[in-house]
């Protein structure tokens, strides 16, 4: 399994991630929102895969992407409690502050 944070490293990876957020999209869909060919979208495709943050399902011959929203989720829970940690050490900062001048 590949890292979730080296996959979202690259701009067009997370283009990919927010134009699946609206819809699951075959590659030939994808590739119209960008400049670059079919294997350079598959490689895109594919590190998005191995990280799990998108999810293949197979209809006939087409191959369909959608996001994985349940590890997108964990991402984002992972920056809430970093946003959450550093408000906290801000306000404790702030508190210890006004109590050294009184």
């Amino acid at each position: 399994m590949g890292s979730s944070w080296k996959a979202i490293s690259d701009d067009s990876r997370r283009e990919i991630l927010l134009l699946l957020k609206k819809k699951a999209m075959v590659p030939t869909e994808i590739a119209e929102h960008f400049n670059f060919t079919l294997p350079a979208l598959s490689s895109h495709l594919r590190i998005l895969k191995d990280a799990d943050l998108i999810t293949e399902k197979k209809q006939g011959k087409n191959r369909f992407y959608s996001l994985n929203r349940d590890k997108m989720l964990q991402l984002v829970e992972f920056f809430e409690d970093i946003y959450d940690y550093n408000l906290k050490s801000l306000k404790e900062y702030i508190e210890y502050k006004e109590r050294k001048r009184k």
